[in-house]
């Protein structure tokens, strides 16, 4: 049903002019976010421009008991910014402000719809940038990666966004601004920052973060490292990492996606391998030179065929964009794919790669491997195509026993990307009745009425129990006092 005449009167007298979409042609370009399976259009969309207007919408929101699903650049790839055909969308994107650039602090402060390139194409003049960097980075919003506390090619040495962050600005369910951290290294009471750092827009709606900055490194090489099998890739992760080297950042590929990557950016990686390593070092020359060494001999050791190592900027930014642009590379080979996102513990990388090649050939369907090998971090890619009947069904199928097998050799079920509406029929999975009973307490102590986001990334017991998950006794509620979860 529509909006009330007199809540939409309400809303247009909030927002800017144009700031209140209702129009279904405009409505789509907002019905779904990157986990494109999953559709709905919203009742309507507003546009803020100020953190003030935001705080407006929200009460307006909670006083009518209208659901709101925040939502930045769309780029997520779990269903976090999936629209509720009863619920608003708060688009977060007008609010693209870097409001400060303070170089003697190390920090930044932006508003939320800031691209996470453009903070440090902005710290850049002060010999500053800001680590955390998604592929997607070009286009995702500061404010998407702290809902999700996203990561990228570089977060095995500088943390995730969690680790990269210092304050935010909140606006609570019931329109209250709450000011949590600031822009010190730590701040009195309760850590609310890590808290709310991967919330997904259940808390409540970010209007301002503050990040930390560090000083560029000096310099900075990668190795791209060439395997006749992923699983000697996997065994070399490992390797490295216990070799007490922690790289800058340490990605791996397989044949199908690294094929792709190369026709479509053409970085020179070596068609015919099995997999690759991509291994980046920074700092001075010589810790440079001395890791390399390190690195080369411990790849070697594992069964490396070739080595290659940057010798310019452009030749390391040309390597990178190759991993970078992967996602796409790939969709340039099927009509469709299923982007998953689990972790696992470095060590198991051998035998999960192996048993996810098992899993391809029972479910018929390719699998292209991407990861963030140096934190367990796996984006297996399944492709399919939605054109035929059966295979999209078949490809979350296959994507629910890949989180499966993550939780199952002691991983997680995201790493990166949150669980939005896709994953949370595996939360049952990961997580113990109790558990989730916690989750929900927590949800009620921001959001009591339930409107931020409903049906996002905790599931319901009654849910879990009608899977028959594992850990909610062969179906039935444990105990009473949880009914109402």
């Amino acid at each position: 049903m529509p909006l009330t005449a007199e809540l939409r009167s309400a809303l247009e007298s909030t927002l800017p002019k144009d700031g209140l979409i209702l129009e279904p042609d405009m409505l789509r370009a907002y019905e779904c976010d990157g986990l494109t399976a999953k559709r709905a259009l919203p009742l309507a969309v507003a546009l803020p421009q100020t953190g003030e207007q935001v705080q407006a919408v929200i009460r307006l929101c909670h006083e009518y008991r209208l659901p709101v699903v925040p939502r930045g650049a769309g780029t997520g790839l779990s269903g976090g910014a999936q629209p509720l055909s009863n619920g608003l969308v708060l688009s977060l994107a007008r609010m693209k402000r870097i409001l400060e650039i303070n170089p003697d602090n190390l920090s930044a402060r932006m508003e939320p719809g800031v691209r996470n390139l453009a903070i440090s194409e902005a710290a850049q003049p002060y010999g500053l940038y800001y680590a955390p960097d998604p592929s997607s980075q070009i286009a995702c919003t500061i404010g998407g990666n702290v809902a999700e506390n996203s990561g990228g090619v570089h977060c095995l040495k500088y943390g995730l966004t969690v680790n990269n962050i210092l304050g935010l600005k909140l606006v609570t369910a019931e329109g209250e601004l709450l000011n949590i951290g600031g822009s010190t290294l730590d701040s009195p009471g309760y850590d609310l920052l890590a808290l709310l750092t991967g919330s997904e827009g259940l808390l409540g709606i970010i209007t301002e973060v503050t990040v930390k900055l560090l000083p560029l490194p000096p310099t900075a090489k990668v190795i791209l490292a060439a395997f006749d099998s992923v699983e000697q890739a996997g065994r070399a992760v490992g390797a490295i990492i216990s070799g007490g080297i922690i790289p800058a950042g340490l990605e791996m590929m397989d044949n199908r996606s690294l094929r792709a990557a190369e026709d479509f950016v053409h970085a020179g990686y070596p068609v015919d391998a099995a997999a690759i390593l991509l291994c980046e070092v920074d700092g001075t020359p010589e810790e440079i030179d001395e890791q390399l060494n390190k690195v080369k001999r411990i790849l070697r050791q594992n069964g490396c065929s070739s080595i290659r190592v940057s010798d310019s900027e452009q030749e390391r930014t040309r390597i990178w964009a190759g991993r970078k642009a992967a996602f796409p590379a790939v969709g340039r080979i099927s009509p469709d794919y299923y982007c998953m996102d689990g972790t696992i513990p470095r060590h198991r990388l051998p035998e999960v790669l192996s048993r996810i090649e098992a899993m391809s050939e029972q479910y018929g369907l390719t699998v292209a491997n991407v990861f963030h090998a140096g934190d367990g971090n796996l984006h297996p890619l399944i492709l399919y195509d939605a054109a035929k009947p059966g295979e999209l069904a078949q490809a979350e199928k296959f994507g629910g026993d890949i989180l499966t097998l993550c939780v199952e050799v002691g991983g997680t079920i995201t790493g990166e990307h949150g669980v939005g509406s896709e994953k949370i029929d595996q939360m049952c999975v990961q997580f113990q009745a109790m558990e989730l009973q916690q989750f929900h307490a927590v949800k009620d102590a921001f959001d009591e009425t339930g409107l931020l986001n409903p049906g996002k990334a905790v599931p319901s017991l009654h849910r879990c129990a009608e899977l028959g998950a594992m850990h909610v006794h062969n179906g039935e509620l444990p105990f009473p006092e949880l009914e109402r979860f």
